[in-house]
């Protein structure tokens, strides 16, 4: 018996004008493609709708009735991957402020990383993310995709120049991603997540 595809969220969490992280994504949701008991529904946090939402929640007088809702989209996925940056040893403010925006919705799933950078490739952004999302509780996967340098990485088509390697990374991610969608979902439907 086939059990229905996870619903996977691809979070890109960069906003800044002429941003990497658009390399970065398009070669990551192609790895997904590549799999058929995975659906992609990309969350990009720089689409005005978000961008407009966002904003409207620093606001006390919140989001009017009819915006997009940030929260709809997560809650009715079974897992996430985040793709992030590091900045100054972080990970971006667009990134911090629309998961902390939501919250119930991640509780009892798994998130995976992509991040890239400069000579640490992200790791700094992703520990932190880690404990952030341990708060959510959201369970976060050991293996991550990272790209050092990551300008270096890229040819002009937006493919890796080492594509056997990174596949092979992203493959990992995404095997333990599977496992752990699959998990928690079934988890979650036996039992609900009242953490």
């Amino acid at each position: 018996m086939s059990q229905p595809p996870l619903k996977i969220g691809v979070l890109i969490g960069s906003v800044r004008t002429g941003r990497f992280a658009d390399k970065i994504s398009q070669w990551f949701i192609s790895e997904i493609g590549k799999r058929e008991n995975m659906e992609i529904h990309v969350i990009d946090l720089s689409e005005p709708a978000l961008v407009d939402e966002l904003k409207l929640s620093l606001d006390p007088s919140g989001v009017p009735d009819g915006a997009p809702c940030l929260a709809q989209r997560i809650g009715g996925l079974d897992g996430y991957v985040v793709i992030t940056p590091e900045y100054n040893h972080g990970y971006p403010a667009s990134l911090k402020l629309a998961i902390d925006y939501v919250y119930s919705e991640w509780r009892a799933k798994p998130v995976g990383f992509v991040s890239y950078g400069g000579m640490a490739g992200g790791h700094r952004a992703v520990e932190q993310l880690r404990q952030v999302f341990a708060e959510l509780h959201a369970v976060t996967l050991r293996d991550t995709v990272s790209f050092h340098m990551a300008w270096e990485k890229f040819d002009e088509d937006g493919r890796p120049h080492d594509e056997a390697g990174t596949s092979k990374a992203a493959a990992v991610l995404l095997d333990q991603l599977t496992w752990w969608g699959l998990t928690l979902r079934e988890g979650r439907a036996t039992r609900p997540y009242e953490g």
